[in-house]
């Protein structure tokens, strides 16, 4: 039994305690107030979290740099006190080793002491960032550090102030506040409360942020389920891909649950939006992920599917929550007709819902021993489209569906309070043409206008889902026969039977109280009709 199956949940950022995370989170929370009014909102959270990743590359190159010096004999060298003219020397040693370069005078620390009173701060500062991007230019990283800063304007007016010294102030606070976190020792444990501090940055902004708060994060306790389940009995894997990454919550789940070092060729991820791409990125990196062992391309990957990720493939375990019912292209499109992750189910995915064309495309790239865990709008399981129709039956004739498992309504954040369901996909069902169908939508707590899964909860579905056998009102394990005769629905309530909580009534005894009643009643109209009588002589 491997790791994952002993302890299904376990415990969540082990190095970096409770007291160690709670003290980050106020730390984060002190920075929103002392901006209040000034940087808010998404804005908020790109100048903070690219701060925070600022502070960790430069925490990184001075913990490797001293490590080294130091094993060879040097046992008082400090990086941060060279002279950038002598650490320049060393420039590609280092950006081979790391994937980047920062001279000392410019790393986050030294910046922040030592800079904070120049009148030109800001230039200062945005001319450091730059040049870490640049510095990553005609290495294999460039495309991992293009743009990641991008979005981080220290001279924009209309964020930080009218003048030079307001915007200062303002920059002054971001850096003090991020060097107020205690994050200890960067080599001890640093990496896990970095990581801690962007998924609650992420989640902080996305149960604030209306509609689109659910379009890049997909909620930590679901995406630790998918990878539960697709790395199940697995100790080690050759690769993880997400088609519709976001901000990467789902792939850096995969290296919780699994380790990042079992991880042994790569992360690798697609994303269409630009911000949300530079987002991914700094997730891998702050958790602990080496440039070298992850690609997040940006671009829709749907149309335009990433050619080194192509040339990566297949891969063993895949990961997603694509985007529900969202337009395409289709079958006006001549290239995706012919297309070979599509061609083969014989028909497309509808124009107004490439649900089943993320799904084609996952399935496409899934490697022989491969599993695939995807979350999906609950409708394409049953609705009587045609071309969603004749997808469901090609996935079931080639024996590849190999559980469907509903979760809680109002996980997610934003608008989208549906009860979603998980698709697994499987390429080696060679002796079972079975699909497991689990009806975990009880499995959840209320937390404030929104429901989330314990970890009870996804110990009890991912059991079930281990477990693999029938359970009156929660999992049934289905022939392929039975499905063919339904049609190819593969909606979870059509196989499991919900249990039925209204209250049992004992009719009997229901019947014995009624004709104590009406006996009752009786008496009482004797005793009144005497009364009357009585009264009226």
């Amino acid at each position: 039994m491997s790791n994952t199956e002993a302890n299904p949940a376990g415990s969540h950022g082990k190095a970096a305690g409770r007291n160690e995370r709670a003290e980050v989170h106020k730390a984060i929370w002190k920075i929103a107030d002392d901006l209040r009014g000034k940087v808010t909102g998404w804005n908020f959270m790109i100048y903070v979290l690219g701060t925070i990743f600022y502070r960790f590359i430069s925490e990184m190159l001075e913990s490797r740099m001293n490590d080294h010096q130091r094993k060879a004999g040097r046992i008082y060298f400090e990086y941060s006190k060279m002279p950038d003219d002598a650490a320049d020397r060393a420039k590609k040693t280092i950006t081979d080793m790391l994937g980047y370069y920062i001279p000392p005078s410019r790393l986050f620390r030294n910046v922040r002491e030592k800079e904070r009173n120049n009148p030109d701060l800001n230039i200062f500062l945005h001319d450091a960032l730059a040049a870490i991007e640049e510095s990553a230019k005609g290495t294999e990283t460039e495309r991992d550090f293009k743009g990641l800063f991008e979005g981080m304007n220290f001279n924009d007016s209309q964020i930080f102030g009218d003048t030079v010294p307001e915007r200062n102030k303002y920059i002054v606070k971001i850096l003090d506040g991020i060097a107020s976190m205690d994050l200890g020792g960067f080599s001890e444990h640093s990496i896990d409360v970095f990581g801690d501090a962007y998924e609650f940055l992420m989640t902080m902004y996305a149960s604030n942020a209306g509609k689109s708060g659910g379009e890049f994060f997909t909620p930590q306790q679901v995406s630790r389920l998918l990878a539960l389940i697709a790395t199940r009995g697995k100790n080690k894997i050759t690769n993880v891909y997400d088609p519709a990454c976001g901000s990467g919550s789902l792939l850096m789940q995969v290296a919780k649950v699994i380790g990042k070092d079992n991880v042994t060729d790569g992360f690798y991820g697609q994303e269409t939006e630009p911000t949300t791409h530079r987002l991914c990125r700094m997730n891998l990196f702050l958790h602990g992920i080496s440039p070298h062992k992850f690609d997040i391309h940006k671009g829709d990957t749907l149309l335009y599917p990433s050619e080194f990720h192509k040339s990566r493939k297949p891969f063993e375990v895949a990961v997603s929550n694509p985007p529900y019912s969202t337009k395409w292209d289709g079958d006006e499109n001549p290239v995706l007709v012919s297309d070979e992750r599509f061609a083969p189910a014989g028909a497309l995915a509808p124009k107004n819902a490439a649900d089943f064309a993320f799904i084609m495309h996952t399935l496409s790239w899934l490697a022989p021993n491969g599993t695939a865990a995807i979350v999906c709008f609950p409708g394409i399981f049953y609705r009587t489209n045609k071309a969603e129709s004749t997808i469901r039956k090609y996935l079931m004739e080639n024996n590849f569906v190999d559980a469907v498992i509903d979760l809680p309504p109002n996980l997610f954040f934003g608008n989208n309070t549906i009860a979603v369901t998980i698709l697994v996909l499987k390429k080696n069902k060679t002796n079972d043409n079975t699909v497991l169908f689990i009806d975990g939508k009880d499995q959840f707590i209320k937390d404030g206008n929104k429901n989330r899964l314990t970890d009870e909860n996804i110990d009890n579905i991912f059991k079930l889902y281990c477990d693999r056998k029938d359970v009156p009102h929660r999992a049934a394990v289905v022939p392929f026969e039975k499905i063919r005769e339904e049609g190819f629905n593969l909606s979870v309530s059509t196989y499991v039977e919900p249990e039925d909580k209204r209250e049992k009534v004992d009719i009997k005894k229901l019947n014995a109280e009624i004709a104590e009643i009406v006996k009752r009643e009786s008496e009482l109209r004797e005793a009144v009709d005497t009364f009357v009588k009585e009264y009226e002589r």
